[in-house]
């Protein structure tokens, strides 16, 4: 005659419970110790970096909004106007120097629209954003 093991229900029962146990131990593990994704890296932090926010997406207080969002990651927001028309489809992240870094620090903050190079010799703003119509792809609220 066969002997049976003892058992059986309880068995799974307690595999099914370590099993569940151990993946909330690693997600709260993952939650707790993966780098902030929004967090600015270390050799940005110590160059401010100053924006300009263009609200060309012809809706009201989306450029304030957007400003409001890049203070509190720290940058240093210098205007916020609407842009020479309403009508943009695409937001863009516009460098306003020759090295691109700034630029791409911001874009990555906001969820990484498309950056273009477009250098002047102004000292008011090292970036420029300008908000399109697109903006709900753009994090631009925490």
């Amino acid at each position: 005659m066969a002997r049976s093991s003892g058992g059986g229900p309880t068995r799974v029962l307690l595999w099914v419970f370590g099993g569940l146990s151990l993946a909330l131990l690693l997600s709260w593990g993952w939650a707790r110790f993966r780098p902030d994704p929004l967090e600015r890296p270390l050799s940005d932090a110590k160059r401010v970096i100053r924006v300009q926010v263009w609200n060309g997406s012809g809706e009201p207080g989306v450029g304030l909004r957007a400003a409001s969002h890049l203070r509190e990651g720290g940058f240093q927001v210098v205007e916020v106007r609407n842009a020479d028309r309403s009508d943009y489809f695409e937001t863009l992240v516009v460098s306003r120097r020759d090295d691109m870094t700034p630029a791409t620090t911001v874009a990555q903050y906001l969820g990484s629209p498309p950056v273009i190079r477009q250098v002047w010799d102004s000292d008011q703003a090292d970036v420029t954003l300008v908000l399109g119509n697109d903006r709900s792809r753009v994090r631009i609220e925490p």
